[in-house]
């Protein structure tokens, strides 16, 4: 894969999970890195999210790797907090080459979409969704300025395929796909692509919780081991069931580099071929 040496990429929750990956993995590339996170719990979650100590370490593995690292506190929902974080890069750095709207949440309460909460709804579309759209708009005017660069956006498998009792994180995981598509279209005169990466289950504590556990294993008492052993039956590949975070950044890499010069406005799927499997109900109901 091409060099990134003398490229800026700016990361949005680069605390944990993906984007810290995401963060490591360019760096390791010759890239510096740009990583901006709420830093803050979401009232409507029932798992924490990351820490000012969390994007502190994700500075410092990014700083071990040789390169340097401006880590800012940002709420992705905050215009002006985004923009002044992409203007403090552009001061340090001289430019942002790469996007990688990576920050999101998933609510795991098992309710209906006529019973999810204003809330709920409000904080996973406004982090999945909006938070995308805020990202792109501080960090794309430095883009088009240098006619050149890339923007992955982070959807999910879910961006095209329907879960129960996931309304809000579904309906904002497929609009990221048609955010994307816009923004394919709308930037490609200015030598700047746009393309989304479609994560399958990530083996981050997004999932990674007691309330993730029950979901997946269909257990009211199910734990990891029931949690990983349930994701297995997702996937096409043997041996493959969750997967590392490492293999979403490879993706948005790949997406970045050179070697994708003539790519832009694709969804490509990072599942272990969950999207290729036949479909079945797995809550038959019989009268």
């Amino acid at each position: 894969m091409s060099s990134f040496e003398g490229k800026v990429a700016f990361i949005t929750g680069g605390g944990r999970g993906q984007g810290r990956e995401e963060a490591v993995e360019f760096a390791r590339r010759g890239s510096d890195v740009v990583i901006v996170d709420i830093a803050a719990d979401v009232a409507s979650l029932p798992y924490s999210l990351a820490t000012e100590d969390d994007l502190k370490e994700t500075q410092q593995l990014v700083e071990a790797e040789g390169r340097s690292c401006l880590a800012r506190v940002a709420d992705v929902r905050d215009q002006h907090a985004l923009d002044a974080a992409a203007a403090a890069a552009v001061e340090r750095f001289g430019r942002i080459d790469f996007l990688i709207a990576n920050a999101g949440i998933y609510d795991w309460s098992d309710k209906p979409f006529w019973e999810t909460s204003d809330e709920a709804w409000n904080d996973q579309v406004g982090i999945c969704l909006e938070g995308a759209w805020r990202a792109a708009k501080a960090v794309t005017p430095h883009l088009v300025q240098r006619r050149s660069g890339a923007i992955v956006f982070t959807s999910s498998n879910v961006g095209v395929e329907g879960v129960p009792f996931s309304a809000p994180y579904v309906a904002a995981k497929h609009g990221v796909i048609g955010l994307m598509r816009v923004a394919a279209l709308e930037l490609g005169n200015y030598g700047v692509r746009a393309n989304a990466i479609l994560p399958s289950t990530t083996d981050t504590l997004i999932n990674d919780h007691p309330s993730g556990w029950r979901r997946a294993s269909g257990k009211p008492d199910g734990t990891r081991e029931n949690y990983l052993d349930a994701v297995h039956q997702w996937t096409a590949m043997r041996n493959t069931g969750v997967l590392p975070p490492k293999a979403a950044a490879l993706a948005a890499l790949w997406l970045c580099s050179d070697e994708a010069e003539f790519i832009t406005g694709i969804s490509l799927p990072i599942d272990a071929g969950h999207l290729t499997l036949p479909g079945m109900n797995p809550w038959p109901v019989r009268d």
